[in-house]
């Protein structure tokens, strides 16, 4: 799972981001409102905290930014502000919770858990598809064999969801490029082949004989 930490204050931000790695979480860190909002563009992480008074775009456009592209992704706020307006405009916005500073660290755990137990439900993980003894989990871009886990890109879940929704067909080179990249990229198959060869490495028990990842010669790639 990873949480996007967004607050101006360098030492409640450091004490923060310690905290969560602590607990097993991967971790973003953003100085001001801008830097969050670059961050969550480009990795789509599975919850913000974010402080409301921040420099260049405050936590409450943050999270109404967030909001109009996506309507489930728990926002937490943490913030020293205890006006019952501030409340209410940050739940208004599509907050899940309100945090007042000072908090404890296992006020912010507990908090934390809870918002990702109501919108990951069972394992906290989210949906789940099988590859094989492979389990995906698309939400949080992971995968795992047993009791081994690794973590995915966006784009590599992008590439497993493709093969499993096409299960015993061969998915060609065109079609991995338009969805994977889309159609404003321009790459070759050469990159794709690359992509293929890095996550096979993550995700086949022998590399050297892909179980998950097959390759069809003159077409591209099939699961199963």
């Amino acid at each position: 799972m990873t949480i996007l930490l967004a607050e101006d204050d360098p030492l409640t931000l450091d004490a923060l981001d310690a905290c969560l790695q602590d607990e097993g979480f991967r971790t973003l860190v953003a100085a001001d409102g801008k830097q969050a909002l670059e961050l969550w563009t480009e990795h789509r992480p599975q919850l913000l905290c974010l402080d409301i008074m921040m420099p260049e775009i405050d936590g409450f456009e943050v999270c109404r930014r967030v909001r109009a592209t996506d309507a489930a992704v728990p926002i937490l706020f943490l913030s020293a502000k205890n006006e019952e307006l501030d409340v209410v405009v940050g739940l208004g916005l599509g907050a899940d919770d309100f945090i007042r500073k000072p908090f404890t660290r296992a006020e912010v755990i507990a908090r934390i858990r809870a918002a990702l137990r109501r919108s990951y439900p069972a394992n906290g993980r989210g949906r789940c598809f099988s590859m094989q003894d492979l389990k995906v989990y698309p939400d949080a871009l992971m995968a795992e064999r047993g009791e081994k886990g690794v973590e995915l890109t966006r784009r590599e879940v992008s590439m497993l969801e493709l093969l499993h929704r096409n299960a015993g067909l061969p998915v060609s080179r065109d079609a991995f490029l338009d969805v994977c990249w889309g159609l404003d990229y321009f790459p070759d198959s050469r990159t794709l082949d690359q992509h293929v060869l890095m996550l096979r490495k993550k995700i086949e028990a022998d590399p050297a004989r892909p179980a998950i990842i097959a390759t069809v010669r003159g077409t591209g790639y099939r699961f199963g």
